[in-house]
């Protein structure tokens, strides 16, 4: 048989397009309850995701189950009144419910632990400075007796004003301070407020002392000193004595001195420290709180008030649900932190018979990440069955191929494409052979000894090679480390309608890891694996890291099959601390729009739409002017028709396209119509 006629009797025996995702796949009927495994919903969702009985992945704001949001549904909703995605959803619910829970984790921690002090929590804004989130925060923890805390003049300005209701709400003000800064906390002061500078370094003592005198104020100060304790995580190496935040202990003692001389000793009222962010070892916040206890001890007998200690950031998001002292994740729960902090900083104090202070927290983190949710949907795709494709014939195989010899890494390929096909396969060995054979013919391609045609049989051989042995790999109780590469060798690149860039930056930049699933068709199992990639024009555009069942990291996302009849949606998860502020204007990709959802009596209503940048918005960020612009293609298209290129009915059509785009989304609309 010749080699021609030889591959072709093996393509009409080939198996299906679509391989299994795991092993075992298709032995047992699919439910709803292997989506959530495959998925890891219970572990990252914190109890705030789950999927329904129609395959939806619903929401529980409350933290209720019997309290649940489709997204499906809210998301063809908004489809419905021409609110296209991508689209960041935001749930006020879920962040109240955040705010109670931490609350409530601390509460219990100082009952059960007879702590003879009080607990208050502060919002960095910085986290998420969005009007909408900081408004819900601010009045939620108004309640509850939270601050807020500010890092930057044009934070400190937003909240003074937010805050201009409740003069008794504390702010607490970290970061650089300017005199122009340093004088507006002071006047505060005297309006009454409840606002806390915490001094950086001896310069902006120096300032605080000089413009408090010169006002007449005896302002409430903070002072943050670098803990020798180093974090954990990502962001461990921002602590420790080469910390940029804060002061040395030298420096904080002539700090101390200072306040003496000027009389101002007993204006030092809350000790600050920061520990990091994203901790995801309990035992590192534990040496940290310990370390910042005995320095606030030493202070009080020093004649400092202080009756405030604020540990900083660093409670965790469990991103992968993985419960394990690793990045993305954390060995704790709130409760135990809660338990930690509060027994560490009572210990130490009823060591040294010193009143507690009232303990302050700034985890952003965890309060807002939670709420929202980006929701985008799948334009395309493309992978290695689109070139293995359908059955071809020896008419789609040009004369060169038939009136040649076949190349020895030909007939290699045929040969292990025929090995795959047997009852027992050596599918390392075919493996092997197939990356040689397949390296070879794309050298005898380049050096001018192969066809195009040649070597496109040849690339659809090599691929079909390694479905065969992707589908024996799922038969297998351990699968060689050789082959375990395949799975994203064979995945396909599913085009997402979204900029990594734009909405979830600290993917690209950082590599932080989110939860990321289709939100239906959950009920169906998901057999094709993908990696996802942004409409952006950069290599850089595409999301690398997926959660596996096991709870650990892997390079593709189980996905189904994309139906041309309907959008499929993807949900990113955890995205609300953040990745609003830090995203830019890649390809001049805008804001997606924002769409704040709240439960009612009767579910879920849409309390406030934000609608994403226009075109015309992203122009002028950068100084086009979109007017200008447009009059130049007007002139133009008239030129056009002056010369006869276009006619005046294309004209207007262009102008109009023009027009109408500069007042359009920044992204992709879908090109189907649904059907509900």
């Amino acid at each position: 048989m010749s080699s021609i006629n030889l591959y072709f009797s093996m393509k009409k025996n080939a198996s299906p397009t679509s391989a299994p995702v795991h092993a075992g796949s298709g032995t047992a009927p699919w439910t709803i309850a292997h989506a959530a495994d495959l998925y890891r919903v219970d572990q990252w969702g914190a109890g705030y995701v789950g999927i329904n009985d129609a395959g939806h992945v619903v929401l529980h704001p409350s933290g209720q189950l019997a309290i649940d949001i489709d997204l499906h549904e809210i998301v063809t909703g908004l489809h419905e009144r021409g609110i296209n995605t991508p689209v960041l959803l935001r749930f006020s619910d879920i962040t109240e419910h955040r705010l109670h829970a931490i609350n409530n984790a601390f509460q219990q921690a100082i009952r059960e632990n007879d702590y003879n002090g009080n607990y208050q929590a502060v919002y960095p804004i910085k986290v998420n400075q969005q009007h909408q989130i900081v408004q819900e925060i601010a009045q939620c923890g108004r309640r509850l007796g939270f601050g807020m805390e500010v890092g930057s003049k044009p934070e400190l300005l937003a909240v003074m004003a937010m805050t201009a209701s409740n003069p008794n709400q504390l702010i607490v003000c970290n970061g650089f301070k300017d005199a122009q800064y340093i004088e507006a906390v002071i006047l505060a002061h005297k309006l009454g407020r409840r606002i806390v500078p915490v001094i950086e370094n001896l310069r902006e003592l120096d300032r605080i002392i000089a413009t408090a005198e010169k006002y007449g104020v005896r302002p409430t100060i903070g002072a943050r000193v670098k803990l020798a304790t180093t974090g954990s995580g990502r962001w461990g190496s921002s602590t420790g004595t080469k910390s940029k935040f804060g002061m040395t202990t030298t420096e904080l003692l002539r700090a101390v001195e200072s306040l003496k001389q000027h009389g101002m000793i007993n204006c030092l009222d809350l000790l600050h420290c920061h520990t990091g962010s994203q901790h995801q070892d309990i035992a590192t916040i534990k040496s940290a709180v310990t370390e910042l206890a005995h320095t606030f001890v030493q202070l009080r007998k020093l004649d400092a008030r202080l009756s405030y200690l604020d540990i900083g950031g660093g409670l965790g998001v469990d991103y992968m649900g993985g419960q394990a002292d690793a990045a993305c994740s954390m060995n704790y729960t709130l409760e135990e932190y809660a338990s930690d902090v509060v027994y560490r900083i009572g210990s130490v104090c009823d060591a040294a018979g010193i009143k507690p202070p009232t303990i302050v927290t700034e985890c952003g983190r965890a309060m807002a990440a939670y709420s929202s949710v980006l929701v985008f949907d799948v334009l395309g795709s493309t992978g290695p069955t689109d070139i293995i494709g359908p059955s071809i014939g020896p008419d789609a195989i040009g004369p060169d191929w038939i009136e040649h010899d076949t190349p020895q890494p030909v007939k290699d390929l045929e040969s292990a494409l025929s090995i795959v096909q047997s009852t027992t396969p050596h599918l390392v060995a075919c493996y092997h052979d197939a990356m040689r054979a397949i390296d070879e013919v794309n050298t005898l391609f380049s050096l001018g000894y192969l066809t195009l045609e040649q070597r496109g049989v040849s690339e659809r051989m090599f691929w079909m090679i390694c479905q065969h042995i992707q589908i024996a790999c799922a038969t297998l109780e351990e699968i060689p480390d050789e082959l375990r590469e395949l799975d994203e060798l064979m995945s396909d690149v599913y085009f997402c309608n979204f900029s990594i860039f734009q909405s979830l930056p600290d993917a690209w930049a950082i590599d932080q890891f989110f939860p990321i699933m289709p939100i239906s068709r959950l009920d169906e199992e998901p057999r094709r694996q993908a990696i996802l990639g942004d409409i952006t024009c950069d290599s850089d555009g595409k999301i690398g890291s997926y959660i596996n069942p096991e709870g650990g990291i892997t390079s593709t996302l189980p996905v189904h099959e994309l139906d041309p009849e309907q959008i499929y949606y993807m949900g990113a998860f955890l995205v609300g601390a953040y990745q609003e502020t830090l995203g830019d204007l890649h390809n001049l990709f805008g804001d997606a729009h924002t769409v704040h959802i709240k439960l009612d009596k009767d579910g879920w209503a849409i309390d406030e739409l934000i609608r994403g940048d226009t075109v015309r918005q992203v122009l002028s960020y950068v100084q086009y002017n979109a007017t200008e612009l447009a009059r130049a293609l007007e002139k133009e298209c008239e030129l056009g028709v002056r010369v006869g290129s276009l006619t005046v009915p294309e004209a207007r059509t262009m102008q109009r396209f023009y027009e109408s785009g500069l007042e359009g989304y920044t992204y992709l609309d879908p090109d189907i119509e649904l059907t509900y």
